[in-house]
């Protein structure tokens, strides 16, 4: 495959690890260390797989997760007394969560507010009860690429793997795929991506689909929202018209 899609340019390192500690619920200050390195190491795999372009920064976060967890895993230092326990290998990690949590958070805080003119943000006030309908939409949460790759492996597992062995003659680009996507889209308003692949689930065309969608979501064309944690992604056009 000669396409490359650069993934830093829609998250980060942090943004997967944080993903994962919410994914399973788990104590940003008590983070299990051998767990979240297996999972974060097996979403690498899947993002090569489909010939992401993975910045040097998520190699590194696995490397250091790798030694953190390779750290935790000594026996203590001779020398400390019984009960003693030295600095947590994770302290400084969980620094730089909780730091970019917060940037990050500041940063989708601005994001929501009106803009006056380049730069200036309205001070923020108390907002209105939202009526019942709105309070439903809220319940719509957008998502990113993490989801996405998470709703790609899900499908791809459960794809019968003799497949691969058969000969596919159907000629079809990246390109293509996207303007399909677009058309269907500007028709429908909404769809989800079991939408887009109809009946055919053969794994060239989950991959082509996947791909033109992340390719969409980083020209801001297209958004993801899920209902729930668990619920379908249904992609909207970002802008009507």
């Amino acid at each position: 495959m000669n396409y490359e899609i650069k993934l830093d340019i829609f998250e980060g390192p942090l943004d997967l690890l944080l993903y994962l500690i919410r994914k399973n619920e788990i104590d940003i200050y008590n983070i299990p260390i051998a767990l979240i390195t297996e999972q974060y190491l097996e979403y690498l795999d899947i993002m090569r797989s489909l010939n992401l372009d993975l910045a040097g920064e998520y190699l590194v976060l696995a490397a250091t997760l790798i030694h953190i967890k390779s750290r935790l895993l000594l026996p203590p230092v001779e020398g400390e007394e019984e009960g003693e326990e030295g600095e947590d290998p994770r302290t400084e990690l969980v620094r730089q969560l909780l730091e970019y949590q917060t940037f990050k958070e500041a940063a989708l805080s601005l994001e929501g507010r009106p803009l006056l003119d380049r730069d200036v943000f309205t001070r923020g006030a108390p907002a209105e009860e939202p009526a019942a309908e709105e309070q439903e939409e809220d319940a719509m949460i957008e998502v990113g690429v993490f989801e996405l790759v998470q709703a790609f492996r899900e499908i791809v597992s459960r794809l019968d793997h003799s497949e691969d062995m058969a000969i596919d003659t159907e000629k079809m680009s990246l390109t293509d795929r996207i303007n399909e996507i677009m058309e269907r889209l500007t028709e429908a308003k909404e769809l989800s991506f079991s939408d887009l692949l109809g009946e055919r689930t053969d794994r060239k065309r989950i991959i082509y689909t996947f791909l033109a969608i992340l390719e969409l979501m980083k020209l801001r064309v297209v958004r993801a929202y899920q209902l729930g944690p668990f619920g379908v992604i249904r992609l909207f056009l970002a802008v009507e018209g």
